[in-house]
């Protein structure tokens, strides 16, 4: 079971997200992380998750890059190899994952064209492959994702970029992934699979179209 866990900054989709992987019947459970801590606001985030998840049991796997290469039988020395079944995994979180592979670190020069050989989609195709590679390894795979494109302001050419990058890196996850949940004001509301199915949603479009609504 693969879930895609949405949301805008502070929305509490990261609670939710670690909730799900908690509410798993697997007995060893991994969190991705693919933050780089740059500065002190980023040390005190990466400090303040990981005191989140201190007591529940989280195998930690620091990997801001090549998500794809994780061997989770690596991480489990002195507590004995796991099976699949047996494996939840919670990552967190794609925006991060998405600015490390698309920025040479330190420069804030895009690397996409150089590591890809081609453009933004080619580099959402890698990540993207990389990231649902996992659930090969695990029963229940959270991928925490962010809202990066609704304020509608024009930033600097790179980061529309990387805006594009998160669109369509988001939507080939969301494809992949069998459930959906958007995360608003600490709300989950599900999104895939729809609880209207397509036929009932056109209906309810043209009601309202001809209510004027």
């Amino acid at each position: 079971m693969i879930t895609l866990v949405t949301g805008g900054s502070g929305s509490g989709k990261s609670e939710y997200a670690e909730g799900l992987i908690l509410d798993s019947s697997c007995s060893r459970r991994f969190y991705v992380a693919t933050m780089i801590a740059y500065g002190k606001e980023g040390r005190d985030k990466v400090e303040r998750h990981r005191m989140l998840r201190q007591g529940k049991g989280f195998i930690t796997i620091e990997k801001p890059r090549d998500v794809g290469r994780v061997m989770f039988e690596e991480h489990e020395a002195g507590s004995g190899a796991s099976s699949r079944a047996d494996r939840a995994l919670l990552l967190e979180c794609v925006s991060n994952l998405a600015a490390n592979e698309m920025f040479k670190e330190g420069t804030g020069k895009t690397e996409a064209g150089e590591q890809q050989g081609g453009p933004i989609q080619c580099l959402s195709h890698k990540i993207a492959e990389d990231i649902i590679s996992l659930a090969g390894q695990v029963q229940d795979m959270v991928i925490v994702t962010n809202e990066v494109d609704r304020d509608g302001i024009c930033y600097e050419p790179e980061t529309m970029e990387y805006i594009r990058l998160m669109g369509c890196l988001n939507q080939k996850l969301a494809s992949a992934a069998d459930r959906v949940v958007e995360v608003v004001y600490g709300i989950p509301v599900l999104l895939k699979p729809s609880a209207l199915g397509p036929a009932a949603i056109g209906a309810d479009f043209k009601r309202r179209e001809c209510q004027g609504e």
